[in-house]
């Protein structure tokens, strides 16, 4: 009894509020004038972005790079030892990983972001080639002994 009351109460407050009603509030209530809203369909192949290669060579000055990304983020606080610097503070690892990512077209993924404790462990992310082919076509490209044959198409037996 108290709940139909309360609710009783709402409903009045509502109207002399000037709130919509529910059933025009889910737009079930609609003006005769006003045209329904078609939006175009769009193919899914333009909607799609191609997919990222993932091909990755580090470069010759990798090295002299990232020293020179350290040194603009920490200035004159940097010791002669860069490779030690900590990553702890989060600003600083993000303005390097940053830099870094649009220097040289690669990102640290985020499952290896808490693995960056220092800049060592950038430099060796960073260090490491990554390839785009998976291993199933790596291992067609190989030349494999004569005693062993793959077979490439699925066959169906029946």
């Amino acid at each position: 009894m108290a709940a139909s009351v309360g609710l009783l109460r709402v409903w009045r407050r509502r109207l002399s509020l000037g709130v919509p009603a529910r059933g025009s509030f889910w737009g079930r209530q609609r003006k005769k004038d006003q045209p329904a809203i078609v939006e175009p369909s769009i193919p899914v192949k333009d909607v799609c972005p191609p997919p990222r290669s993932k091909k990755y060579l580090p470069p010759e000055d990798l090295q002299s790079r990232l020293e020179s990304h350290v040194r603009e983020i920490w200035g004159s606080s940097v010791s002669s030892d860069w490779q030690r610097a900590s990553l702890a503070d989060f600003s600083f690892k993000y303005r390097l990983l940053a830099q870094i990512a649009a220097d040289l077209g690669h990102t640290v993924p985020n499952n290896q972001l808490h693995q960056m404790k220092s800049v060592k462990d950038v430099l060796a992310f960073y260090n490491t080639p990554v390839k785009d082919i998976s291993k199933l076509d790596e291992l067609g490209m190989k030349e494999l002994p004569s005693n062993l044959k793959i077979s490439w198409e699925y066959e169906v037996k029946q």
